[in-house]
């Protein structure tokens, strides 16, 4: 997964444009290509830091599901509603970080 700030995007991109007229004059400057790596490289270090972050929050989130059930079948007969709202909740905000997840491993 790569993640790059704007202005590694726009730095970037004029790189690229500037390493393809170079190419069509058959003249690559190997200094484009190792700023484009190295932009690459630094993208691909954050992309993954942002990825193990996500996934710390869909672990997170996971155990909370587990408490929220734990909650409504130990909850007296009064608080099992409130507990079953909690699980709900907890359920659907797992589903928003396993959601996250799935589209950045997928990007």
């Amino acid at each position: 997964m790569y993640s790059y700030t704007r202005a590694e995007s726009r730095q970037r991109g004029r790189l690229f444009r500037k390493g393809l007229r170079q190419s069509l004059a058959d003249n690559v400057d190997p200094t484009v290509v190792r700023k484009i790596e190295a932009i690459d490289q630094s993208a691909a270090e954050r992309g993954q830091r942002e990825l193990n972050a996500l996934h710390g929050v869909r672990d997170g989130d996971r155990q909370a599901v587990a408490q929220a059930k734990a909650q409504v079948r130990t909850a007296s007969r009064d608080d099992k509603a409130a507990a079953r709202q909690a699980l709900r909740d907890a359920e659907q905000k797992l589903k928003r970080s396993e959601r996250a997840v799935n589209r950045a491993e997928q990007a």
